[in-house]
């Protein structure tokens, strides 16, 4: 086993929405300019409830994730995307198997 990936469900309040997006789409961008160790960093929308997210995001490894969980606009980012939120955050963890 090797990358590690995470799933994240985000239901947004309907008038954060935007700002939601606007945030995510944000840190996507930072992610792919910075962290040569992210693989895959995507935010969803559903199709039939449009304040419903999924956040998927790989790392090579664990190291790419902690350097993830710890640069800093990640720090700048993900406390006014929490705030967006409706409801906590649901999030699980995985592993690619090679």
């Amino acid at each position: 086993m090797s990358g590690k990936s995470f799933i994240a469900q985000l239901r947004t309040k309907p008038e954060k929405r935007d700002e939601l997006i606007a945030l995510q789409t944000e840190l996507k961008k930072l992610v792919f300019a910075n962290e040569p160790g992210a693989v895959v960093y995507e935010l969803f929308q559903s199709d039939e409830d449009p304040d419903l997210f999924q956040c998927v995001a790989t790392f090579k490894d664990d190291a790419a994730f902690e350097t993830h969980m710890h640069i800093d606009f990640h720090d700048r980012l993900v406390p006014p995307i929490l705030a967006c939120l409706a409801e906590d955050m649901q999030i699980a963890f995985y592993r690619s198997l090679d």
